[in-house]
């Protein structure tokens, strides 16, 4: 799956799990670059897609681990970047009317990375005006739904090739910046499904930005990640008072 060299870095990401009621999420956590406990960093979440699930604490860093590892990364957009890993059965969800094809009964996954978030961003070493979300595919799904889980939580969303419920975004749509990405071609999750989110934030008086990709299909990811202004914008943003 990865090169031994790509291997290396990726341990950079230690390995944890967070239990809640009997429950076990696995997670990996890159610390921020020359740790000082004494200061305030940014958290990144991320959410893999429905390939990266499983229960070997490893797959979820296949798409966008090595983004954060570049050194350029680290030192400008120092933070906390957490990878949690939904278990082959479940997927980002949670207890609404509205889901998605994965043959879930009921979703654990995302109720325990709420769990995980709403104790790690009470930390003295957290900027708790600074916690970001990004996801793919199924977690571009999840972005949306976490969204509207803790609005109060993020400073800005980067929803990737996803979807999500039109009549739950006015709990975020005008406190937090999202910049949804989406192919064009992509025949997967149809990129109308990121249209269908924009236009919905915009009617409930948010300004979404949204970038599609000509020619591109389901891995936009790719695309997004290589943006010069991914990060850079992600970080411009702080949470709104």
């Amino acid at each position: 799956m990865f090169s031994n060299s790509n291997s290396q870095d990726l341990e950079l990401f230690e390995k944890e799990t967070f239990e809640f009621e009997k429950e076990t999420l696995s997670y990996r956590i890159l610390k921020p670059l020359n740790y000082n406990p004494n200061k305030q960093y940014p958290v990144h979440l991320f959410l893999h897609g429905a390939g990266e699930r499983g229960n070997d604490n490893v797959s979820q860093l296949v798409h966008g681990g090595k983004l954060f590892l570049k050194k350029e990364n680290r030192e400008q957009y120092n933070s906390w970047v957490i990878f949690p890993q939904a278990q082959k059965n479940d997927w980002w969800g949670y207890k609404d009317p509205y889901k998605f094809d994965y043959n879930v009964k009921e979703s654990k996954a995302m109720s325990l990375v709420v769990k995980l978030m709403d104790d790690f961003t009470q930390r003295k070493d957290v900027n708790p005006n600074k916690v970001f979300v990004s996801g793919l595919s199924m977690g571009g799904m999840g972005t949306f739904v976490i969204l509207n889980l803790r609005p109060e939580m993020f400073a800005a969303a980067t929803p990737i090739c996803g979807d999500g419920d039109p009549s739950l975004v006015s709990n975020y749509s005008k406190k937090v910046p999202v910049w949804i990405f989406h192919g064009s071609d992509d025949s997967v999750v149809s990129p109308k499904k990121s249209l269908k989110m924009a236009k919905a934030i915009i009617e409930n008086g948010g300004s979404p930005k949204i970038t599609f990709y000509e020619n591109v299909g389901h891995d936009s990811w790719n695309n997004a990640f290589a943006e010069k202004d991914f990060l850079k914008w992600i970080h411009s943003k702080s949470k709104k008072q």
